[in-house]
């Protein structure tokens, strides 16, 4: 029998947000994040807190009653701050490197379908890509080609905080079909992971713009080099 939600969790989520709700600062977040998702007005960083002591109140009996307590939290919200605490949940040890969270951020990329939700996840996904490669790079070679481009984005900031352990290869065959789109978090996905990867092979990203020159915008180019000499592979 599967495990379900933990409302009390959830409740205790909720109600520690509107507690902290900030009706002037929310008009604010909701108008930078040009979203018609309504904010609470909750900062980040008391997000998290909330996240946590909510678990610590209630422990997860098992990792399945946390991905089920994570959905219901994630589908039932009202505010952008509901769905940032259910992210929140996913950094739970009972869900690390659980392969069985995949389908959960794939939701959360797809209906949340904006840069915050999908770029709250980005870690986890490198997370279960630095455990389980063989799996996780042909999943992430899938979604680099998907219609839906905040999928795309994923699969190629998918490596972000790999560092040394970053896969070249799949980082060129996530970058290279989306080269030519016109999508600006698409452009500006491309140039990020670079410029981040830069930090550890500057050599290696000098080379990739210096052979997809042409393909890569100007933006995705800017961003790949800011941190190296332009095409040089010197700092």
């Amino acid at each position: 029998m599967e495990a379900g939600p933990d409302q009390h969790l959830i409740a205790a989520v909720k109600s520690a947000l509107w507690e902290l709700s900030d009706p002037a600062r929310a008009a604010g977040a909701q108008a930078y994040m040009k979203s018609s998702v309504p904010s609470l007005g909750v900062r980040v960083p008391n997000v998290r807190r909330i996240a946590a002591q909510a678990t610590s109140e209630f422990p997860p009996a098992s990792a399945a009653g946390l991905r089920a307590t994570v959905l219901e939290l994630w589908r039932t919200a009202a505010f952008r701050e509901e769905r940032y605490a259910a992210i929140d949940l996913t950094a739970n040890r009972l869900l690390a490197n659980d392969l069985e969270m995949l389908p959960v951020y794939e939701e959360i990329i797809r209906t949340g379908a904006w840069w915050d939700f999908v770029d709250g996840v980005s870690g986890r996904i490198c997370g279960l890509l630095l455990v389980h490669p063989a799996e996780m790079s042909a999943v992430l070679r899938t979604w680099s080609r998907d219609p839906d481009f905040w999928i795309r984005r994923a699969s190629i900031t998918s490596q972000l905080r790999a560092k040394q352990a970053t896969d070249r290869a799949l980082l060129a065959d996530v970058i290279e079909p989306n080269m030519a789109d016109q999508e600006f978090f698409i452009r500006k996905a491309i140039g990020w992971a670079l410029r981040e990867f830069a930090k550890t092979s500057p050599e290696w990203v000098a080379d990739f713009v210096a052979r997809h020159g042409q393909e890569l915008s100007p933006l995705s180019r800017r961003e790949a080099l800011r941190r190296i000499g332009a095409g040089t592979g010197k700092s």
